[in-house]
């Protein structure tokens, strides 16, 4: 006997529902010849006789009602799998745009936001050059400057510092070079600090705001963070004070139609609550 094959399986099963070939031809699509062969090919395959066959049409054999009992089991669990599976895709989803400080520090504070019991699904998406509400990028946005148009709701957070990062190991240099995100990925204010004040003495640079940190903390020269990223990575040291004119506060936003979906609004108030309690990281005040 070889492995009967759960399409022959489910063929079987339309034929004995509809006591013949031409019913499970009209139910299934397929022809009528082309059944007979798998049906054939079916008791082959497990070496017993499953159809009493007849001008009257296909009245199922002993061996036949047993696998009958068999085959309905097996689509009972199918069904349920299905159901099962179509849960997780019923479950509503919730995205939140934010640059790539901000979604990195999102994705490792998950757990605070969504609880286990959440009915609903999180996309985190890195948007570092800004959420577009128009074109509904994200249902939740973290930005760094306040909308003055659109149909959304805004809600003011915290205040967001940066300052100048270098490695522990190296003494401190004026003549020590810098390293930057380049031109072509620097949106923000922050990201443009260095190549406006320093252009000539960036040595190193990066198109990833995730690889800046990194090159930092490994001599490359000294660099511009965010305090909650720059505070937060063993092997740097903040240089000076904090750069007042790159301080900004953040708003989170949503689309005015979308934030009065429970799991929106329920996220709004958790990723608010979040940067609340770690107001001082954000602020730089918190080594």
């Amino acid at each position: 006997m070889t492995d009967a094959g759960w399409d022959d399986l489910k063929l079987f099963l339309h034929v004995a529902n509809e006591g013949g070939l031409s019913g499970a031809a009209a139910r299934t699509g397929l022809s009528a010849p082309t059944i007979g062969r798998r049906m054939l090919a079916l008791e082959r395959a497990t070496g017993r006789t499953l159809f009493v066959r007849s001008q009257q049409g296909y009245r199922l054999a002993p061996d036949g009602e047993t696998l009958l009992e068999h085959v309905r089991a097996m689509q009972r669990t199918a069904d349920s799998i299905a159901d099962w599976n179509a849960q997780a895709f019923a479950m509503p989803i919730v995205s939140i745009g934010a640059d790539a400080w901000l979604s990195g520090y999102i994705a490792e504070h998950t757990p605070e936001i969504r609880g286990k019991q959440d009915r609903f699904r999180l996309c985190c998406k890195s948007l570092h050059k800004g959420v577009d509400f128009t074109y509904r990028e994200a249902d939740i946005g973290i930005v760094a400057r306040r909308p003055e148009s659109g149909n959304v709701a805004i809600r003011r957070s915290v205040v967001v510092a940066h300052s100048i990062y270098r490695a522990k190991s190296l003494a401190e240099d004026e003549t020590m070079p810098w390293v930057s995100l380049g031109t072509d990925n620097s949106h923000s204010p922050a990201d443009k600090w260095v190549f406006q004040n320093y252009e000539a003495d960036i040595r190193t640079w990066t198109n990833s705001p995730d690889i800046l940190p990194r090159l930092i903390a490994r001599g490359n020269g000294r660099g511009v963070l965010p305090c909650f990223i720059g505070n937060s990575v063993p092997g740097l040291v903040r240089e000076g004070g904090i750069i007042a004119e790159l301080t900004y506060t953040m708003w989170i936003v949503a689309n005015d139609d979308d934030r009065h979906r429970p799991e929106v609004r329920q996220l709004i108030e958790r990723l608010d609550a979040l940067f609340k309690r770690e107001v001082k990281r954000f602020s730089g005040d918190q080594a």
